[in-house]
């Protein structure tokens, strides 16, 4: 059985280096042609269940995949491979924050394992929630024997290849996860 697993395609703050978390920013021109890039990706891949997050870059990306493939007949909602919230960041720029707390804050609260901005999440804490999901998703997997599609967020990607690839903290704060790539993984 086989995960696929990509981000979805850039948005209007990702163009405009945003802190994006849980607000709903929707997808650029070249994002949705990100979106058509990993469709083409998993043209030749079979799926039958699809996962996306309340956001609607995330529908929107898997909904130009799910164009191609016909077998998959259930589409779930679940928040656990959510994008990370950042708080009172959320809408800023990258440069606001900088500006303002100065580049070791916010090297911290961009990139640091357990260091949580202002009412935000911090790595540590997306990796709970993706562990959950994952425990979830293979044991769902292996009851319906199914592979599985999966439209995420950068951060929450990042903690699933944490968990999928046996990464340590440092490796998976480097990870930069593209808008085009999708990741395969194979559950026994």
């Amino acid at each position: 059985m086989k995960i696929y697993i990509f981000r979805h395609g850039q948005t209007e703050f990702n163009r405009d280096n945003k802190f994006t978390g849980f607000m709903d920013s929707k997808l650029t021109k070249a994002g949705k042609e990100d979106a058509q890039i990993v469709a083409e990706r998993l043209r030749d891949k079979k799926f039958q269940v699809a996962f996306h997050t309340s956001l609607s870059r995330s529908l929107d990306t898997l909904k130009e995949v799910a164009l191609m493939h016909p077998e998959c007949l259930h589409f779930f909602e679940d928040d656990r491979m959510i994008e990370r919230n950042y708080g009172t960041l959320n809408g800023k720029t990258h440069l606001e924050i900088v500006k303002k707390f100065g580049v070791k804050e916010y090297d911290l609260w961009h990139r640091g394992w357990d260091s949580r901005p202002p009412k935000g999440e911090s790595f540590k804490d997306i990796d709970k929630r993706v562990r959950e999901f994952i425990k979830f998703l293979k044991s769902y997997m292996r009851k319906n024997k199914v592979n599985v599609v999966i439209s995420a967020h950068g951060n929450s990607i990042r903690l699933f290849r944490k968990l999928m690839e046996n990464l340590s903290v440092k490796e998976t704060c480097d990870l930069y996860i593209p808008y085009d790539k999708v990741y395969e993984y194979e559950v026994n």
